[in-house]
């Protein structure tokens, strides 16, 4: 059997492989799925992805499979591990953190101001993926990202550099690396703070994007991922965000949301509203990605539950102490018909506290007026719909009414989207795949999530 494309997404734990035909007609085709143990651990990803493809088969009963194009997304390995290292936190940090983790990235360390030795000796045993430098407003401060270009290249790491700070820099920045022989990894982006109130994140996105699909392949266990994958390969948190910014150019602004085993996703593809701008008190990306590390529904269920109260979650559940322990002793990553209540509500509880997270607020201050209202994070009171993937949102039972009721319970004071919001649900689970086949197939990918989220 020939097909137009296989995307591989490769997760922690799991290797999906995604079929794809029709990709240059006016009906491209989801074809179906196959599932394997990911292999990094193992030393080669690509008995994994072989694997994936033996089962992609055997759900198709096909007994041979070719595919012209073979795409990858990955958080295998702890996904794309950066750092980003800033002049003052709220400015030129928040901008080069609001560029990483659109892009996908898994922050590790971030830090404001010149670094210190417990800093430098954090990035030394971090074992990061990129480092990215950014600081000062174009033609304003200099010192800060100068010092740090200065020490990150005496440490002669042999990963990759992104400077995305000052334009004045870049001579001086060139020549550190060359001193020390790190030239080959630097990387010189736009500046993401290049004046006041003012974040311009995509460039630079797109520079750690390219730099992460260059690097990934001298990942161990990763050497030999180039001889199955021809085409692009992309974090998948990255993956998800080319899919939500795609889809929002066809039908408005949106949020996606992904409740995971380990973490919960959320991306924000909106301007907000225009009254709501006029009293931000800091700039916001047009595309935002916040990532909550610590709530899973199963490998950080012991830390939802911590967060909630246990009693607070017998009294949802209407059971005894000793029926949570039993769940909780033999709880597995997909969920059987008993552990499905409690599962729902850890997604429900993991949502609500992401989405809290992920939107601005309005905070009330007093001048010599009286009281004024400004906001402070990302208006989200503008979104269209609400777009649930992963694999929580789009398999539970009861999905529509776990999103519905939060919804329902955000504050008034929150800018969080209205519960008149359209949920859509990835039902092919398929967004972070096309987000990656877009990168070429654009038209194709965007009817095939609309297919997937059963819109007309």
């Amino acid at each position: 059997m020939k097909i137009d494309a296989l995307v591989a997404e490769i997760g922690s734990t799991t290797t999906i492989m995604n079929a794809f035909d029709g990709l240059n007609t006016d009906n491209p085709v989801f074809l179906g799925s196959g599932f394997a143990a990911t292999t990094v651990a193992q030393g080669d990803v690509n008995i994994g992805l072989n694997q994936a493809k033996i089962n992609l088969m055997q759900n198709l009963n096909v007994t041979e499979l070719l595919a012209k194009d073979v795409f990858a997304s990955s958080s295998a390995a702890g996904g794309l591990k950066m750092s980003v290292h800033g002049l003052v936190y709220d400015m030129t940090v928040k901008a080069a953190k609001e560029a990483a983790l659109g892009a996908g990235a898994n922050l590790k360390i971030i830090t404001s101001g010149i670094l210190d030795e417990y800093q430098i000796e954090n990035i030394k045993k971090e074992k990061l993926n990129i480092i990215m430098i950014s600081g000062g407003v174009d033609f304003g401060e200099r010192k800060t990202a100068l010092e740090n270009a200065k020490i990150i290249s005496g440490l002669k790491l042999n990963i990759p550099v992104i400077y995305a700070g000052n334009i004045q820099n870049h001579a001086w920045i060139r020549k550190f690396f060359e001193e020390n022989h790190q030239e080959q990894y630097l990387y010189i982006s736009n500046n993401v703070y290049p004046k006041i109130d003012c974040l311009e994140v995509d460039n630079t996105r797109k520079i750690i994007q390219n730099v992460f699909e260059k690097h990934i392949i001298q990942a161990p266990g990763m050497e030999h991922v180039k001889e199955i994958v021809n085409e692009t390969i992309i974090p998948t948190p990255g993956a998800v965000m080319e899919a939500a910014k795609l889809l929002q150019s066809a039908i408005g602004d949106l949020i996606t949301v992904d409740v995971g085993g380990a973490t919960t996703d959320i991306h924000s593809v909106t301007q907000g509203k225009e009254e709501i701008n006029k009293i931000l008190i800091a700039p916001e990306p047009f595309s935002k990605r916040t990532v909550e590390g610590n709530l899973g529904v199963y490998v950080n269920k012991d830390a939802i539950i911590e967060m909630v109260g246990q009693e607070s979650l017998l009294k949802s559940l209407s059971i005894s102490y000793e029926k949570l322990n039993d769940l909780l002793e033999d709880y597995k990553p997909i969920p059987d018909d008993k552990q499905i209540p409690l599962t729902e509500k850890l997604t429900e509880i993991a949502f609500d506290i992401s989405l809290k997270r992920h939107a601005g607020k309005l905070v009330y201050m007093y001048n010599s007026s009286g009281k004024v209202a400004y906001a402070e994070g990302k208006d989200l009171t503008d979104i269209k719909y609400l777009v649930a993937t992963g694999g929580a949102l789009t398999k539970l039972p009861n999905r529509l009414e776990i999103i519905k009721n939060v919804l329902n319970k955000q504050s008034d004071l929150v800018l969080s989207p209205s519960p008149k919001t359209t949920i859509l649900i990835d039902n092919d689970y398929v967004m972070a795949s096309l987000g990656v086949l877009s990168k070429k197939y654009p038209i194709a990918a965007l009817k095939l999530l609309k297919k997937s989220l059963r819109i007309e």
